[in-house]
Order: C-alpha cells, then structure tokens, then sequence
C-alpha cells in the first residue's frame, strides 16, 4: 500500500512539473503599440480659416447679343446691326480672399479682358454717294475690368483634391475704341463713301457670374485651381455720334471663360504631424 502511495505521488509530481514547465515556455504576445505615421501627402493645416491671395489666366469666349444704332437724315430714325463678331481673347488677374471654413470661402476679384477685335456690317443708303443699297463695314475693338465679389462652396473633397460652385457680383468697366465705318456700294464694292470716326464710349456696367471648377492643393498653403467662369454683363452705349448716325448701343454680353490659377495661403501653418516611431522589440 504505502508503494503504491508512493508511486503515484511521484507520478503527480512529475505531471505538474511538466505542465508547469509547459505553460512557462509559451510564448506571450507582446503588446502592439498603436501608432500614426503621416506622410508628406497629407496637406490639411492645422487651421482651415485665413486669408489668402490668388492669381488667374483666362480665355474668353465673348457672345455679343445685338447692336442698335440711331440714324440721321433717313427714312426711320433707328437701326440695328446686320452682323457683329467679338473675337476670343485672354484675362489676366487677381484678388484677396478669406477661407472662413472647410467648405466656405470668398473673395474680391480683379481681371483685365485684353484688346477683342470686332466687326460689324449694316445695310441702308450711302451717305455721300447719290447711290444705293450700301453695306458698311466697321471695325473696333473693345478690353474691360471686371470688379467681383465672390463666394464659394467647396462641396466635395477627395485626398488633395477638391470641387467647388461659387457666384459673384460687380460691375465690368467696357471700354469701347472708336468705331470705324466705311459705307459702300453693295453692287460695286469698291465705290465707297469716306470712312467716318465715332467716338468709342468707356462706363461701367452690372455684371454676374458664376463659377465651377475644381483645385488640387499640393502643400497646405498652395492650391491649383482651374475652373469655368459664366459672366453676364449688362449693355450700354458703344460709340458717339458722327456724320450720318449715332449714338449706337450694345445690348448686353455672355462670356464664357475657362480659367487656370493659383491660391497662396500666407501664414498657415503646415507644420507636419507627430510623428511616432514604434518601438523596436528584440
């Protein structure tokens, strides 16, 4: 009996120095620390609020929508133009903005429409020449201000891009050159009256806009922008009186522009987040 007492009590022992010899080599997984790593792609600042200032190039594309004209000296006492083109041309310009949030800011705008060549032709008697029908040829060419104050809603952002609509009001300052008129024969092109001068006329005019377009913002204060600007800009006198006629008046314009530019953000802050290292176990 007592052998036997003996014999399982080294039996027992052994087991539970076994087991625990056991569970004390299982290996224990050691903590993950958790960590963040923000690499040179991620341009939020710290702050999305201030001020900032841009730069702008555009191409426009220029709807001129009716002529009308006053006669002297003839039948009917009123005329408008028969034909009339605005050529393209290109915007530079400039302003000063807030980024109140996120998703809104505004502006004030500045751009200068350079030199669009225009031409126009009418049709009627001839001033000089005891002839007729004539057509008239006539050549001008106009550039403008445009004043803007802007607000825009950046509705949709993925990585370092973004989405935006926006809308302005202002006024646009038309200058019109003079108006260069040369009547002739519509049978005999080549007998023509002499070519007369009306004085272009300058005025600010009320004027629209809206805007779309997108940006991708490669450091946290420097964003590209290019978008689509619509401006509407109300009609008003185009050039004087001279012999035969005048004053005449351009009804109103469409432009359409598409526009490239940048954004600078002075003062934000793009200093990198922390940066944790993970410890290194051995």
């Amino acid at each position: 009996m007592k052998s036997y007492l003996l014999t399982t009590s080294v039996v027992l022992v052994s087991t539970h120095a076994m087991t625990a010899d056991i569970i004390t080599h299982i290996p224990v997984a050691e903590p993950v620390p958790v960590y963040e790593i923000r690499g040179t792609h991620d341009v939020a600042p710290a702050s999305w609020e201030g001020f900032y200032v841009r730069g702008d190039i555009g191409y426009n594309w220029t709807n001129l929508r009716g002529i009308d004209y006053t006669l002297y000296g003839f039948a009917g006492d009123s005329g408008t133009f028969d034909s009339y083109h605005l050529d393209n041309s290109w915007t530079l310009g400039g302003g000063i903005g807030y980024q109140i949030n996120r998703y809104l800011r505004t502006d004030v705008t500045l751009d200068y429409m350079f030199d669009a060549d225009f031409n126009g032709s009418t049709s009627g008697g001839c001033g000089v020449l005891p002839a007729g029908p004539c057509v008239s040829t006539d050549l001008s060419s106009m550039s403008a201000y445009t004043l803007l104050a802007n607000a825009y809603v950046d509705f949709w952002a993925y990585g370092n891009f973004s989405a935006y609509v926006g809308g302005g009001i202002g006024g646009t300052y038309i200058e019109w050159d003079d108006l260069l008129n040369t009547s002739c024969e519509r049978d005999n092109p080549s007998s023509c009256d002499p070519t007369v001068t009306h004085d272009g006329n300058s005025e600010w005019r009320f004027t629209a806009a809206l805007m779309a377009g997108g940006a991708y913002h490669f450091r946290c204060d420097w964003a590209a922008d290019a978008g689509y600007r619509f401006r509407y800009v109300t009609g008003g006198e185009m050039f004087g009186f001279s012999t035969g006629g005048g004053p005449g008046y351009d009804r109103d314009f469409y432009v359409h522009e598409a526009r490239v530019g940048l954004r600078y953000y002075p003062g934000r802050d793009c200093s990198p987040p922390p940066y944790y290292e993970p410890p290194v176990y051995k």
